[in-house]
């Protein structure tokens, strides 16, 4: 098939792509980056502003793959698993249009059998994933950005239907108070509906659902005493408190920076009851308890992060495997700091954005045998079925 293709016009976006990656020095999230890039580059119009974000991100999805040829040539196999049209690839690979259509397992198998890539290469940790993960289904999904999810407040779901409906945002409804949007979606124009949603990933909101009387968890009791020990920008605690409003819910993080956030979402969300305090978790926290013991402990600890890197596919280029073992040891050192402060026959929530099982199935068996806690359920949220990041929870009871 012909594809008549601006070869001056697409050398200008490979120019602006080659431009951007050459001053990304890994020392932040790329998107982070992007923004003062575009801010520094005013003459960038919106349109070449998208096609170099494109680009970027879908370069930076194939990870190691092909790493003794060009960027230009990497990015041509980059545009053909990632893309469905490309004039990249049509101008440097145009025996490979009539298959830009394929789905992602056709194609690999395609660049596999050609000796163009090794299927290993583009997520160089395989021998790490989780056993309950599918290796093909996982590597077929970081050629696509994942969905953006919110979570809609109770009692508010027809006041935020309404308005992105009239403000014509198209949304899936996943759940009566989760809906899926187009990755990129604006939602800040949206005045009339602040603090009646959450941006959070479908997945996150699931891990919550462990400590529901359906999954066999002990009902929670109002005014018990909670502690999210990793609240980070609160993301969780909010669905927790949306929940279970009458629980007495202490938040803390390493740096009031951070609680700073929280504060901020927790007020447009108008929550005014919780406790906040900057704690360590490296260390035993004690003092800064007071010896508080806890009905129940929410731990979403440091990790990887693997499973969000559909978002952030900078990440699998730039990471290195040693730093598993390294995050394993970090979580097992916080599990049995927080787990002093858990009362006999109390729940805690494990929770990892991880796809690696030594920071998942291999931790939490380590809690069990060595932390005096019973593994009640443990599950693995496969992002690749619902375009959302993929994640763990196993949640414990305190013998």
């Amino acid at each position: 098939m012909a594809v008549t293709v601006n070869e001056k016009r697409v050398s200008q976006q490979i120019r602006s792509f080659e431009r951007a990656l050459s001053a990304y020095q890994a020392k932040e999230p790329f998107a982070r980056f992007l923004t003062q890039f575009f801010r520094e580059n005013k003459q960038m119009g919106s349109s070449d502003r998208r096609m170099t974000s494109r680009l970027c991100y879908n370069f930076f999805r194939i990870g190691n793959v092909a790493q003794d040829i060009s960027p230009v040539e990497r990015l041509t196999i980059a545009e053909f698993l990632c893309e469905r049209q490309s004039d990249v690839v049509a101008l440097y690979q145009p025996s490979w249009i009539d298959m830009q259509d394929w789905t992602p397992s056709q194609k690999l198998t395609f660049l596999s059998k050609a000796g163009i890539i090794r299927q290993e290469d583009l997520f160089p940790f395989l021998q790490h994933l989780s056993p309950s993960i599918d290796k093909d289904r996982f590597i077929g999904v970081q050629f696509d950005q994942p969905h953006l999810f919110i979570r809609v407040r109770r009692g508010s779901e027809k006041v935020v239907e309404g308005a992105l409906a009239k403000a014509d945002i198209p949304f899936d409804v996943i759940e009566k108070n989760t809906l899926a949007l187009k990755n990129g979606t604006n939602l800040q124009a949206l005045k009339g509906i602040v603090g009646l949603y959450e941006v959070q990933d479908l997945s996150s909101q699931q891990t919550m659902k462990l400590l529901t009387a359906a999954n066999g968890a002990r009902p929670i009791q109002a005014h018990e005493h909670w502690w999210d020990a990793c609240a980070a920008s609160g993301g969780k605690a909010l669905l927790f408190l949306d929940q279970y409003p009458q629980v007495d819910l202490l938040v803390s993080d390493i740096r009031m920076s951070i609680l700073r956030n929280l504060d901020e979402r927790f007020d447009q969300a108008n929550i005014k009851k919780y406790r906040k305090k900057i704690i360590d978790l490296t260390k035993d926290p004690l003092e800064v308890l007071n010896g508080e013991q806890f009905d129940g402990i929410i731990l979403d600890a440091p990790c990887s992060g693997s499973g969000t890197w559909g978002r952030s596919p900078e990440m699998i280029s730039q990471f290195r495997a040693q730093a598993i073992q390294s995050f394993s040891i970090l979580q097992r050192q916080i599990a049995k700091n927080v787990l002093r402060h858990l009362k006999p026959g109390g729940t805690l929530l494990y929770i990892t954005c991880s796809v690696f099982k030594e920071e998942n199935e291999d931790t939490a068996r380590f809690i069990e045998e060595h932390l005096h806690c019973k593994i009640e359920q443990m599950v693995t949220l496969k992002g690749y079925e619902h375009r959302a990041d993929t994640m763990f929870a196993a949640r414990f009871t305190r013998l």
